[in-house]
């Protein structure tokens, strides 16, 4: 059976946004499906131990942390529940008083640029700020979404980004001019990094809270296929200007470009 969500970067990436408008993408996941079978734990505590801010807690959190370790089959509340899967896990409520839903928990070793730190407490709106067109474009359909997922169903969906590391924790603090500045046509195969985020929603049965997982995937643009590196430069290509801008896409996306066509020439010629 081919799954509806893979577990790799080559498989993630043509279930990702490929360019223009937003869109949520969801499809739903069986049990089976929802998280990495094979996690690596060891890698897992030791980006948890090395980074005590990985976790931020809300006053009251503490039950829906229990229900998701216990969901997992172990202990240690969100935390716990974290450090025992590949994925990253983050819980979202709605208060009494309130239709929107907040980040009240996170356990997140393996950031894609954010500190979770900064984020805690707020509502998805606030969350997706930096996302070019979230709030005209997708904020209405989250938050009716949210509302009306029941127990029992996981949904998934997948995103890209264009990274120039491969390390798993990746949080830039250099501006991308300087960070994208060896990159060139010839070595973005070996200098360009393809990082995909692995998402899943569902509700937990007893206290209600969602659990937002998120699994990162990192590889070598060199090792992907040729369809998807073509892939890839054409969602560069046509996402918004400030979207690409806030990518830092006009650092490596003209490089990008020109070793997809050399790539694809090469194929041609091979064909």
């Amino acid at each position: 059976m081919i799954p509806k969500l893979g577990f790799s970067v080559e498989e993630l990436l043509p279930k990702a946004r490929g360019g223009g408008a937003l869109k949520m993408g969801l499809v739903g996941l069986s049990e089976d499906e929802w998280l990495q079978p094979e996690p690596d734990l060891a890698a897992r505590n030791a980006a948890f131990d090395a980074h005590s801010d990985s976790v931020q807690l809300a006053p009251g959190v503490g039950p829906a942390g229990a229900e998701v370790s216990a969901l997992l089959g172990t202990s240690g509340g969100l935390e716990g529940a974290a450090r025992s899967a590949h994925e990253d896990m983050c819980l979202l409520a709605a208060q009494d008083s309130e239709d929107v839903y907040r980040l009240i928990g996170a356990a997140v070793a393996w950031p894609t640029d954010w500190h979770p730190a900064d984020k805690l407490g707020l509502p998805l709106v606030a969350l997706h700020a930096p996302i070019h067109g979230f709030r005209q474009q997708l904020a209405s359909a989250v938050d009716h979404f949210m509302a009306k997922l029941k127990p029992g169903r996981i949904f998934g969906r997948c995103n890209w980004f264009v990274a120039p590391k491969p390390a798993m924790r990746w949080v830039d603090t250099a501006p991308p001019h300087e960070t994208f500045a060896a990159v060139t046509p010839e070595n973005a195969g070996e200098t360009l990094f393809v990082r995909c985020e692995r998402q899943t929603l569902r509700r937990l049965p007893e206290t209600g809270v969602i659990l937002f997982t998120i699994g990162v995937y990192v590889a070598p643009l060199g090792t992907l296929s040729d369809g998807n590196v073509a892939r890839l430069a054409h969602a560069l290509a046509t996402i918004p200007p400030e979207e690409a801008e806030r990518r830092g896409a006009r650092w490596f996306a003209p490089q990008l470009g020109a070793y997809s066509a050399v790539r694809a020439q090469k194929t041609d010629t091979r064909g």
